[in-house]
């Protein structure tokens, strides 16, 4: 038998050949039940249904010649077909109803092919939604430096920079700061303890990448308070 339903652009049709084929009817005759249904349709004020439901299509027949038909959806059928009521036409409107059924099965299984347009659509869609995002992401990336910046503590080799200049600085004040009575653990629990509180750190190795050298400078320019 004749294939009762096909797939055109991702829908489930038949076509007025193929009505007129398996109920044995003429295909004008048949062309005629469609052109009624629609007249009617065009009454009831149901153009969008028409639109969307009755697609005209040329085809060539086997002499050459150029004709018209009809692509219709289930719905369309299901109107063009309710006339017909033998008992034989109510079976084909039954076979109909089924591969409608099975074919619109299959087009939910399998992902959508999209047409040239619906492709071009699509890409153009990615490109500006990428191109909305990428301020985002460039304002995020900078908040991210910006944190990582004001966050990240001293390396290791700027962390032993730091405490070669405490004791250097502390080996060139001790000799003025003993007849204080400062002793070098003094001094050094001294610089140590003013250097915590002068940059927020629990220690020293803790203090900000940031900060290094205005550090550095701080303890080049440290005395103790007497």
């Amino acid at each position: 038998m004749k294939k009762l339903v096909s797939i055109q652009n991702g829908q489930a049709v038949t076509d007025s050949l193929t009505v007129a084929e398996v109920f044995g009817k003429r295909h004008d005759s048949v062309m005629r039940d469609i052109r009624n249904q629609k007249v009617k349709l065009v009454e009831a004020g149901m153009d969008k249904f028409i639109f969307h439901n009755f697609v005209e299509r040329e085809y060539q027949s086997q002499q050459g010649n150029f004709y018209k038909k009809y692509e219709l959806t289930e719905d369309a059928f299901a109107l063009v077909a309710m006339s017909y009521v033998t008992p034989e036409a109510m079976k084909f409107k039954v076979e109909f109803l089924q591969e409608f059924k099975r074919i619109k099965a299959e087009l939910q299984g399998k992902p959508k092919i999209l047409t040239e347009r619906e492709q071009l659509m699509a890409s153009m869609k990615l490109s500006i939604e990428a191109a909305e995002e990428i301020p985002v992401i460039k304002k995020e990336v900078t908040d991210l430096k910006r944190v990582f910046s004001e966050e990240l503590t001293l390396n290791h080799g700027q962390q032993q920079s730091l405490h070669h200049e405490i004791k250097k600085r502390v080996e060139s004040l001790i000799g003025d700061y003993q007849e204080c009575g400062f002793t070098k653990q003094r001094m050094y629990s001294e610089i140590h303890k003013n250097l915590r509180r002068a940059f927020s750190t629990p220690k020293y190795i803790f203090v900000k990448r940031k900060d290094y050298q205005e550090a550095i400078a701080w303890v080049k320019a440290w005395r103790p308070l007497l």
